[in-house]
């Protein structure tokens, strides 16, 4: 059986040096629950190799022209390009989510890559001649030196290429640590940057647990870290990494809400909806898990529809080209989301389709739950206050537009959200005012093209700056200003003491 190992100085390790006596991890197929693999689980003296190659391999990197490391990156791209069905065959053997939504997951990652080859454009500084007599100021944007990424198990490939790409255009060095649950794909794109040309130790992937994490937020070399992944463990991570002088920006959780108004196209609602909450088996930080519709009669048809087409949802192995859906990623995750189902009906909310019980022939020891929607779901109840990560849409009812607003800004999460009307109106007024880092009008799912950054509010993030896009290079580097005098040799001063200034 396949032992996935780690990345190190270059060089892949399956079985060798770094992975003998390695605890091991069983990587399963959910649509099976199958044992396709085991990952070894760094130790800390492995995470420590990794991080002493990427800070060996940081003097040369740091000094190497921006351009010549940006045609690494067009030789990425094609690499990618090339070996998408490989890549995604791995997202949806160890994720489950549907093949044709792993290739939308690459191809997101892809187009960040895309944005990377414009580094030296934004890497280029500013000055300005003659701030004061004979005085010139420049800006420059330097790297911050050895960088790690903690990324998630729903989108193995897209979020470390959110991530390590910018982070190494930008002249640093880099240590991945993806989710031991689905590490083949990130495992396998970093071997293509390593064919494109990335020196041994710039870029570096260790896989583990716990312990490979704490590693990297407390090893003084590293100088910052990205976080995907939960509200609890995004608050530790950003805790300890800059209890110990890290850079930090964790993203968090998530309970994103869409408003649905009676002047809405119902019918392109419904389906926006079903994508959006159902789609990647409701693994995404972005899924609209909650509609809210204002008024009753909204909220009757709006769930009429919703039944219909969840009727003629396929749920099925991702890599049937006819299935809608996969399967949730473990059999611990399954039961976690069926403990939300069954709260939510003890606290009185209306189960309108139950999705559990699910068999698929062929694949009957899967993870596989099929999409359930409840109705009149209000505040209180823990399927509205908890992130469900599953196929679960609620639909609560309001009143008004502002009455749906406020169960949106009082949610302890602001990372994403959408309104679905015809009133200009009314969708400025919700951009304008909604507390929550992500807005769409009409579109589901709000995720910024790769030359916007991605980010959430509240507490689906923590720290300043966020994904990919212009933060990218405003989270790895930093700003050094220069302020230069070549006085001419024949002029004498004395000595001045008041405080300088442009006169």
């Amino acid at each position: 059986m396949k032992v996935i190992g780690h990345l190190i100085n270059g060089a892949l390790d399956t079985g060798g040096e770094s992975t003998a006596g390695s605890r091991l991890q069983d990587v399963t197929n959910p649509s099976t629950n199958t044992v396709t693999g085991k990952v070894a689980l760094a130790s800390k003296a492995t995470v420590e190799e990794a991080i002493a190659a990427a800070q060996a391999a940081y003097p040369a990197w740091r000094n190497l022209p921006t351009a010549k490391r940006v045609r690494i990156m067009y030789r990425l791209k094609t690499l990618l390009e090339q070996h998408a069905d490989t890549i995604c065959e791995h997202i949806t053997r160890e994720h489950g989510k549907v093949f044709n939504d792993a290739m939308g997951e690459l191809q997101r990652g892809i187009e960040n890559i895309e944005y990377v080859c414009s580094a030296p454009e934004k890497l280029k500084g500013e000055h300005s001649k003659n701030v004061g007599p004979a005085v010139d100021t420049w800006s420059e944007f330097q790297p911050l030196g050895v960088c790690a990424g903690i990324t998630p198990f729903n989108f193995p490939a897209m979020v470390p290429l959110w991530m390590w790409p910018m982070a190494i255009a930008c002249g640093n060095t880099f240590v991945l640590k993806p989710s031991e649950s689905t590490p083949s794909s990130a495992l396998f794109i970093a071997e293509l940057g390593i064919e494109a040309g990335i020196p041994a130790g710039v870029l570096n992937v260790v896989n583990g647990d716990k312990e490979a994490v704490d590693t990297l937020l407390t090893d003084k070399r590293v100088q910052a870290i990205s976080f995907v992944g939960s509200t609890p463990i995004a608050e530790y991570v950003y805790t300890t990494a800059t209890a110990h002088g890290k850079r930090v920006q964790a993203f968090g959780g998530a309970k994103n809400h869409a408003i649905v108004m009676p002047d809405s196209d119902l019918d392109n609602t419904a389906t926006a909806l079903m994508g959006a909450a159902f789609g990647s088996c409701g693994e995404r930080c972005m899924a609209i898990s909650v509609a809210v519709a204002v008024g009753d009669e909204c909220a009757d048809a709006l769930v009429a529809k919703l039944t219909k087409q969840i009727a003629t949802l396929k749920v099925g192995d991702g890599m049937d080209d006819q299935s809608d859906m996969g399967p949730l990623v473990t059999p611990a995750h399954l039961k976690r989301v069926e403990g939300f189902i069954a709260t939510g009906i003890e606290e009185g909310a209306e189960l309108a389709v139950d999705g559990r019980g699910l068999k698929i022939p062929g694949f009957e020891r899967g993870n596989y739950l099929g999409a359930c929607l409840f109705d009149r779901v209000t505040p209180e109840m823990t399927i509205h206050s908890r992130e469900i990560f599953g196929p679960v849409l609620c639909v609560m009812r309001t009143g008004t537009l502002q009455e749906a607003m406020d169960i949106i800004d009082t949610h302890e999460y602001g990372n994403g959200t959408c309104l679905f009307t015809r009133d200009g109106e009314a969708a400025r007024y919700f951009s304008d005012n909604i507390k929550v880092g992500m807005v769409g009008i009409n579109v589901p799912l709000p995720v910024p093209v790769a030359h916007h950054s991605f980010g959430g509010w509240k507490r689906s993030l923590f720290g300043d700056l966020h994904a990919y896009g212009p933060d990218s290079v405003r989270f790895y580097t930093k700003r050094k200003t220069i302020t230069q005098r070549w006085p001419s040799s024949s002029l004498r001063e004395g000595a001045q003491f008041n405080f300088p200034n442009s006169g």
